[in-house]
């Protein structure tokens, strides 16, 4: 064929004018996606206006990520686009996903300036499946509220779940690392259970002092509106502070149950738990709950 024609181009030409390399092109038609629509003379290869088209096609379909092998099932109808585009969304969406969890551990090291050994405990924390998240926890649930005497309690904590979404943030993934070794820490959960033993009522009898404390939103937002007034944990207005919360009830108990819970750092699960979760959690109390402590020690008679 004449390739001087003005209909035909050659590869030059139809890399000039989609702006593509001869390298690409010459590739392109090698695989199949733009075949040449005739020979010149001399066995060059030329191409037509369909050619062009063909080629932003191409282009367009290789920028979004599908593969050239893909493309040609695409351009041959032995496939659609709107198939190969959905294999590749949930592709992308799994990919997206592990990047997630990869930019959570890696945000987690930066912050903790963790060793290679720390590091490879948090990765593998962050991509264990559902089923190995829901073990660490119920084994959690079971050493520290199994056996519990109160049927009520025992039967809400059994049916308690810590769950990452389908789709977490990153800060959801941070908070499950952390959480997560947290729960794994056997010296956690016996602090944990000793501050559940001196909270749990047992049917017949009343609630124990103190544990209307933990997570009562009443009770910390009058201590940090105290704290924010200034006012000293030592002192009478810090007495008639607890006399306001307490009444006549033994100090002594109260104070055991808050120490428990700042020493079993029942604060900290707690919002681990709601960031886990994804929920808006209450802004930390544990120095609104250690001044409250500190209060109750200064009216202890010595």
């Amino acid at each position: 064929m004449d390739d001087k024609r003005t209909d035909v181009l050659t590869i030059g030409r139809l890399a000039h004018r989609t702006g593509l390399s001869v390298r690409t092109l010459r590739f392109w038609s090698d695989e199949g996606a733009v075949p040449p629509v005739a020979r010149s003379v001399a066995g060059y290869r030329l191409y037509d206006a369909e050619s062009v088209a063909r080629v932003e096609l191409v282009r367009t379909l290789r920028e979004l990520g599908i593969g050239l092998d893909e493309t040609c099932r695409v351009l041959t109808g032995r496939t659609t686009v709107a198939e190969v585009a959905a294999a590749h969304v949930a592709a992308l969406d799994a990919q997206i996903s592990s990047l997630k969890v990869s930019r959570a551990v890696l945000s987690t090291v930066a912050k903790r300036d963790s060793t290679v050994e720390e590091t490879a405990l948090m990765n593998r924390l962050a991509r264990l499946s559902a089923a190995e998240r829901k073990q660490i926890i119920d084994e959690f649930k079971e050493e520290v509220f199994g056996g519990l005497d109160n049927p009520r309690l025992h039967d809400r904590m059994r049916t308690f779940s810590i769950e990452l979404p389908d789709d977490p943030t990153p800060e959801q993934v941070d908070a499950w690392i952390e959480l997560a070794e947290l729960v794994r820490d056997p010296g956690f959960r016996v602090r944990l259970r000793m501050w559940i033993d001196l909270n749990t009522s047992v049917p017949g009898q009343d609630l124990p002092h103190g544990a209307s404390i933990w997570w009562a939103k009443e009770i910390v937002q009058t201590v940090a509106e105290v704290r924010k007034g200034g006012v000293a944990p030592e002192g009478p207005a810090a007495a008639e502070v607890l006399s306001g919360l307490f009444g006549d009830a033994d100090r002594a108990a109260v104070l055991r149950s808050l120490e428990a819970g700042i020493e079993a750092g029942a604060e900290n699960y707690r919002r681990l738990v709601a960031r886990v979760r994804g929920q808006e959690s209450s802004p930390d109390a544990t120095e609104d709950l250690e001044w409250l402590a500190r209060a109750l020690r200064a009216e202890r008679p010595t």
